[in-house]
């Protein structure tokens, strides 16, 4: 049985920028199950009987928290560490990373080499 990995890499390539699309699917869940469970409570019922108040309120206070996260993760650097980390594992990538310094190594040789030989005139 002979397998297409070209097809299968293009097939997780569609899986994976998917995940996003998933992931707001399971906020809507999240909100719905949430209402539901506080629909008793006072807070729910205040926030039933006002719902059209009560909905931009609180789309504004979920992107205003969306934001203050995604301003954090950029202020810690969390995101950019962890994408290096799997970079540093990814085997392409680490022979790319390689490769480059080693270019830069043979840059500065060649730099100190010409400065050599201008000094020299």
């Amino acid at each position: 049985m002979k397998v297409d990995k070209k097809a299968l890499i293009r097939w997780k390539v569609y899986i994976d920028r998917s995940k996003m699309y998933i992931g707001y699917i399971n906020l809507f869940m999240m909100v719905t199950i949430f209402i539901g469970a506080i629909k008793n409570t006072d807070i729910g019922k205040f926030l039933l009987s006002n719902v059209y108040v009560a909905i931009p309120i609180l789309i504004v206070v979920f992107i205003f928290c969306a934001l203050l996260l995604g301003y954090w993760d950029s202020k810690l650097g969390i995101r950019s560490e962890e994408m290096r980390n799997l970079s540093l594992q990814n085997p392409v990538q680490r022979e790319i990373l390689v490769t480059i310094r080693d270019i830069k190594q043979e840059q500065e040789k060649i730099l100190t080499k010409i400065e050599l030989l201008e000094s020299n005139k």
